[in-house]
């Protein structure tokens, strides 16, 4: 069975652990770098970006993570993960992870009270629109040469994958539809 791992210094961890066993693989709560070690796969979750970005500093995350993404480790970021993961970012500045090619607009869609939900296509989903779950969502700027655009929504990027890293600006974990998880596990 396949163990992914889920960032768990902040966020919507316990949803993504459950999306993930209800998917068919295991589940594992990292909170130090030797835990990563076990895994074959990494979800970095939505919550507060400056938070999860200053935790993963303090608890030595930041360079082990980079070191597996440049080895392969396939690695799925929703929401605050997607701009961790981002090499570039569009607002206030913070340390990460900076391991995916695109730049990323923070708080994008507005703030808490204009969060909402949308019928989105993504490419490779089958079985019609995703209902995406937008809170204080971001969205993709500019992606590089390497990078797939999944899926859009007003014409903004709201999803997209570069060889073994996904990064979504939704949260597919708020929702029962496992077919985003389902779709990153095909990835390991």
């Amino acid at each position: 069975m396949k163990g992914i791992g889920v960032l768990s210094l902040q966020g919507a961890v316990r949803e993504h652990l459950r999306m993930i066993e209800r998917a068919g693989a295991h589940g594992v709560i990292i909170k130090k770098p030797h835990e990563l070690s076990n895994i074959d796969g990494l979800i970095i979750p939505g919550g507060e970006s400056t938070t999860i970005s200053k935790l993963m500093a303090k608890y030595g995350l930041i360079k082990p993570i980079k070191d597996l993404a440049q080895g392969g480790l396939p690695i799925f970021g929703t929401c605050a993960g997607m701009i961790l993961m981002a090499k570039g970012l569009i607002g206030p500045a913070e340390e990460s992870l900076s391991i995916m090619d695109i730049e990323v607009r923070r708080n994008a869609f507005g703030r808490q009270k204009e969060s909402f939900e949308a019928e989105i296509e993504v490419a490779g989903l089958e079985g019609g629109p995703f209902n995406a779950v937008f809170i204080r969502a971001p969205w993709i700027e500019r992606v590089g040469e390497g990078v797939e655009v999944l899926a859009e929504l007003d014409s903004h990027i709201v999803m997209a994958k570069e060889k073994s890293l996904l990064a979504a600006a939704f949260h597919p974990e708020l929702t029962e539809d496992m077919r985003i998880h389902e779709l990153f596990l095909k990835m390991i």
